[in-house]
């Protein structure tokens, strides 16, 4: 089946689900020129095999009547010329076209592949050696956040170490003082009794 621009035209492509590709508007834009060429192409080629055809068919497309032998002997010699160079143009040329332009826009789908795939390198590479950063940030913050509640931590200790120590002074000095308060008191009771 011959390929027509109404074709490209109306090709329906499948969305990727990750929006991974080409801009669809981009693409459609490209193909539209394609459209647009192809059928300036498809116009000529046909222009041309009339042309062939009637020049086969015998008639010269406004000629003028052989008056004199000079301009009998100038129509031969641009219709020699004509007739073998229009019959491979005609066909080569529209082909060829075609061809030039199927193999461009081949070259800037590949181009676009290429570079798309360079600036996912690109991304993905940014991106890991972003959340390395990250990482490294973070291990380090948690390190330094370790050390300091470490050092908290034995300050607290020694804190605590210091106030039991003080309860146990404390409890000391005041059992000390209620005895000696007691024995004051026994010996002020004893002296008075007697």
């Amino acid at each position: 089946m011959a390929l027509t621009p109404e074709d490209v035209v109306t090709k329906q492509f499948q969305h990727v689900r990750f929006k991974e590709g080409f801009d669809p508007d981009e693409v459609d834009d490209f193909l539209d020129e394609i459209v647009v060429e192809w059928r300036k192409t498809i116009a000529e080629n046909e222009e041309l095999k009339t042309k062939l055809a009637a020049f086969e068919s015998g008639e010269t497309p406004a000629a003028p009547a052989p008056a004199e032998e000079s301009v009998v002997e100038e129509v031969p010699a641009p219709v020699a010329a004509v007739e073998p160079a229009p019959a491979p143009t005609t066909d080569a040329g529209p082909a060829a076209a075609s061809a030039g332009i199927i193999e461009l826009a081949q070259r800037l789908h590949d181009e676009h592949v290429a570079e798309g795939k360079a600036q996912r390198d690109k991304l993905i590479s940014d991106a890991q050696s972003q959340a390395a950063s990250i990482i490294s940030e973070a291990e380090a913050r948690g390190r330094d956040e370790v050390a300091r509640l470490e050092a908290e931590r034995i300050s607290l200790e020694g804190r605590i170490a210091d106030l039991q120590q003080f309860e146990k002074d404390y409890r000391g000095q005041l059992r000390g003082f209620i005895e000696n308060k007691l024995r004051d008191l026994d010996t002020t009771g004893v002296s008075a009794g007697a």
